[in-house]
């Protein structure tokens, strides 16, 4: 990506001769502004540090029989007695399938995330940083959806199709205005996510191009929630009492529904037990539901400090999600296994 010089608070007087008469156009741009300055910085961090999966990773390289695709503590069985009675091949198999199930969501989470942002440069300046960046994010998310396609094809396991309504769901974003609900829903996708790939990053019982997959995403990733939670952070001091109570409860009921997204019960039945008994067991796992909380720990205590999550049913609802302890607070920064993890900062 190549910069183009910097045109901070440019006043640009034009004459033109229309019918005879001189018409004289002031275009004034705040391009000086905190928000330009933002875009700007992650302009010049994308031009520094972006990747191509089809050239970074080597998806032709043989994937090694110990290695695994998901670790096993944040597998969703991991822990019960269900998982005791799972031989080894199938405790592998349900840790590539839940994986392959939590990257097809992602694709289609993706896919909701650049509906938004086309709506960003079409709403504004189109030539103003801001809009680059989104184009700039919209082009990274191309990249990763198709290195999330590409991922499920070398894991030998078809990709996960979410709900009808849910594809339904996604044709409508275009009609949902830009708010702290709509940034707040792209954090809820984007974090969690990210949350799970770092811990991942210097595992060496991962798989090689799972690995790669994460590292690379977890770069990229790191300047899309800059970017969502500066927006988030700028339209909130901007709303009415009414319009943050709605956007509140707007997130609030998206949280259990994109969660609960996040593994299909067809991988369950694609290893041999009952895909009814086995969610009503993962649901009551103590260790899914603490690494649900610690997955969304950093994105809740930010939401709360934001004053997104806030009230009693605002509060009811995210703890049905499972990101909320059950004391209103998020949950303990330690993974499943009791060891505290190592990320890399975003």
């Amino acid at each position: 990506m190549t910069e183009t010089p910097a045109r901070d608070a440019v006043e640009d007087t034009t004459t033109q001769a229309i019918t005879g008469q001189a018409i004289t156009t002031q275009a004034i741009t705040g391009r000086s502004s905190l928000r330009e300055k933002t875009a700007d910085r992650l302009l010049r961090s994308s031009a520094a540090r972006s990747y191509d999966p089809d050239v970074d990773i080597d998806w032709s390289a043989p994937l090694p029989a110990d290695k695994y695709y998901l670790p096993e503590h944040r597998v969703s069985l991991y822990g019960t007695r269900m998982w005791q009675e799972m031989t080894p091949e199938q405790r592998f198999e349900l840790a590539k399938h839940e994986i392959v199930s939590i990257t097809s969501y992602g694709i289609y989470a993706e896919t909701a995330l650049m509906h938004l942002l086309l709506k960003v440069v079409t709403q504004g300046d189109p030539t103003s940083r801001h809009a680059r960046y989104a184009l700039t994010e919209v082009a990274d998310e191309c990249r990763h959806s198709t290195m999330f396609g590409r991922g499920i094809e070398r894991a030998g396991v078809g990709p996960y199709l979410a709900p009808w309504w849910f594809r339904q769901a996604l044709n409508l974003t275009l009609l949902l205005p830009i708010g702290p609900a709509t940034y707040g829903g792209t954090l809820l996708v984007e974090e969690l996510l990210d949350r799970l790939q770092r811990e991942t990053l210097n595992d060496e019982g991962m798989q090689p191009h799972i690995r790669m997959i994460n590292k690379i995403h977890v770069l990229e990733e790191a300047r899309h929630i800059s970017f969502a939670r500066a927006e988030l952070l700028r339209m909130v001091p901007k709303l009415g009492g009414l319009q943050m109570a709605g956007n509140r409860l707007a997130l609030a009921l998206a949280a259990p529904l994109l969660v609960g997204l996040m593994i299909h019960p067809d991988v369950y039945r694609a290893v041999g037990l009952d895909p009814d008994e086995a969610r009503r067991t993962a649901r009551a796992n103590p260790h899914h539901r603490e690494s649900l909380r610690w997955m969304g720990e950093r994105l809740v205590g930010f939401l709360t400090e934001a004053g997104m999550i806030r009230g009693r049913l605002t509060t009811a609802l995210w703890r049905r999600s499972g990101l909320l302890g059950r004391d209103g607070l998020p949950g303990r920064d330690v993974p499943a296994t009791g060891k505290t993890i190592e990320g890399v900062q975003a």
